[in-house]
């Protein structure tokens, strides 16, 4: 079997076996906790800026587009007028899953209009769904292992077929989890564009999610999962296709689901307690302490003057004042580029980035 023509023809009472209920037990004690988590954060946007970023990274690093943390954090300062081809794909990532956030935020509903919107965000074109043969997919030997669908007919009538299988929920009875790995399958074997079919993909996971009402914000980055068991994630896609094992596949997006979901409660957490403390600390020492203050320096990992000037409404010097007082306190590091500062939020660049950085006088 290469594709199976509609999901719906699965039986659904397949998925029911112990392993998989378990596993989605699991996966769905830990989303509830992760929905939870990020509902206690009262600016909730600057989880979408902050954590975007990762999955943007991490999605771009599974198609071998690979950039560093400190290229991307120094887009906002630059505008992007700096950063290299691979940095502005991985940023156009972001962009298109904070496209499809509004799209699925407005209607409710997670269309193929709105798949053709994300990946036209991604490659910055509007080639629309292929109309020329995809391109095969052939294993170490070079032999061809899985042809997608050629005829641009096949792939309009088969995405048509996902957009209700996405969106009609009495068509196929089984948990939304297991829905949107079935859905990730499907997506990813029609291949649908001539490019951008993976980054694309991993969206509509988290998409499907809010659609769900399973989170409220695209916060579950799967990507970090599949870029750590890539060879996996390949080999249970072909087995699919090759033996039909859609078990194994299920349990294993359960697994990314389970992993990805307790790793974003952790840093999400994380987020909150350096927010908090940070919060206290300014607020007992400087008198210009504000809540536009502590929102604009954990919304850009690295912030400048302009963006302390726009936020809060003051003076280039008081913007000035401000960032270089925060910094002599530890709070801040302050950097230049070029003839410009700006300023590094040490403890959430540390927690996004995984990596310890010195505090300024440290």
């Amino acid at each position: 079997m290469n594709l199976i023509r509609s999901l719906e023809l699965l039986s659904a009472q397949r998925f029911e076996t112990p392993e998989i209920l378990k596993k989605l037990n699991a996966a769905s004690r830990r989303l509830a906790e992760l929905k939870g988590v990020v509902e206690s954060i009262p600016n909730r946007n600057i989880l979408i800026n902050t954590l975007a970023i990762q999955e943007a990274k991490d999605s771009s690093e599974i198609e071998n587009i690979v950039t560093t943390h400190d290229e991307l954090f120094q887009d906002d300062l630059s505008g992007g007028s700096r950063l290299g081809p691979a940095a502005k794909e991985v940023l156009r990532y972001r962009e298109a899953l904070r496209a499809g956030f509004e799209k699925v935020r407005g209607d409710g509903l997670l269309t193929s209009r709105h798949i053709l919107e994300i990946q036209a965000v991604l490659e910055q074109n509007h080639a629309g769904f292929r109309k020329v043969p995809g391109t095969t997919l052939k294993n170490s030997a070079g032999e061809v292992v899985y042809t997608p669908p050629q005829h641009p007919d096949e792939i309009e009538e088969l995405m048509a077929g996902l957009e209700r299988f996405i969106n009609e929920p009495n068509l196929f009875d089984a948990d939304p989890l297991i829905k949107m790995a079935l859905i990730h399958h499907q997506f990813e074997s029609i291949h649908p564009f001539y490019d951008g079919n993976g980054r694309t993909g991993r969206i509509i996971n988290v998409l499907y999610l809010v659609k769900e009402g399973l989170l409220e914000i695209p916060v579950l980055y799967l990507s970090r999962h599949i870029v750590r068991t890539k060879a996996d994630y390949y080999r249970l896609l072909q087995a699919v296709r090759t033996e039909d094992r859609w078990e194994e596949w299920v349990i294993y997006m359960l697994t990314a689901v389970e992993r990805t979901a307790s790793e974003a409660i952790v840093i999400i957490q994380k987020v909150k307690a350096a927010l908090l403390e940070t919060k206290r600390r300014i607020r007992d020492a400087y008198k210009f302490y504000s809540q536009d203050l502590i929102n604009n320096l954990f919304n850009h990992p690295y912030t400048k003057i302009e963006f302390v000037e726009r936020d809060l409404g003051v003076s280039r010097l008081t913007a000035t004042n401000y960032l270089n007082e925060l910094a002599e306190g530890g709070f801040l590091q302050k950097q230049k580029i070029g003839r410009s500062n700006y300023y590094v939020n040490v403890v959430l660049t540390s927690i996004l980035t995984g990596e310890s950085m010195q505090r300024p006088g440290a």
